[in-house]
């Protein structure tokens, strides 16, 4: 087994939540994984993207090459555009429809969105409704890891557990809004899925 995922998104929309989310449960899974980062500008809104390659044996590399993603997980739907050289011809895209405008010449959303229709049956979220559904905005980003949970290779519980232990501190209260965005867009997810 192994899984190569591409997340993508823009500085501030908590993509390293959701690496953390992951690493932590893949850890607790027994599996091995390997991590890189690419931090766009120190401010909110620069490009954010991180390299996660889960697997059950040995990997030799941080990076995964272009066309051999299994799964782009973008919090931003032109950071998705971005990285489809990477995906592999039968990889999936979990992103948000929810633009982050923060360029001059950002492309229609049209434009976006036929570009990733071209790809292998799409998972597109309404990331900022659901978050607001479940009960603050903030959350959007565990939202979008529910909604790729199906294509991970990581047992559920193993997810929501991590999820649990990233956000603790914060309180019982937090940890609940977190898991049920979680649950949110897991549900939406397997919704498009039967549909298609």
């Amino acid at each position: 087994m192994q899984t190569n995922i591409i997340l993508a998104g823009v500085g501030g929309q908590g993509i390293l939540s959701i690496a953390a989310v992951i690493d932590h449960a893949a850890l607790q899974s027994g599996l091995i994984i390997r991590q890189t980062e690419v931090h766009g500008m120190s401010q909110r809104g620069g490009s954010v993207q991180s390299h996660l390659r889960i697997s059950n044996r040995e990997i030799y590399s941080d990076l995964i090459a272009e066309g051999t993603a299994n799964l782009i997980l973008s919090v931003e739907p032109h950071e998705a555009l971005r990285y489809l050289p990477y995906l592999a011809p039968e990889g999936r895209v979990i992103t948000s429809t929810n633009p982050f405008i923060n360029i001059e010449n950002y492309p229609a959303m049209d434009d976006i969105l036929s570009e990733l229709h071209r790809t292998n049956r799409p998972v597109l979220v309404n990331a900022a409704e659901l978050a607001l559904e479940a009960g603050h905005a903030r959350t959007s980003n565990m939202v979008m890891l529910g909604a790729a949970a199906p294509y991970i290779d990581i047992a559920v519980e193993q997810l929501e557990s991590a999820i649990e232990e990233l956000f603790h501190i914060k309180g019982g209260d937090i940890v609940a809004i977190n898991i049920k965005a979680f649950r949110k867009g897991q549900k939406l997810s397997q919704t498009q899925e039967t549909e298609k």
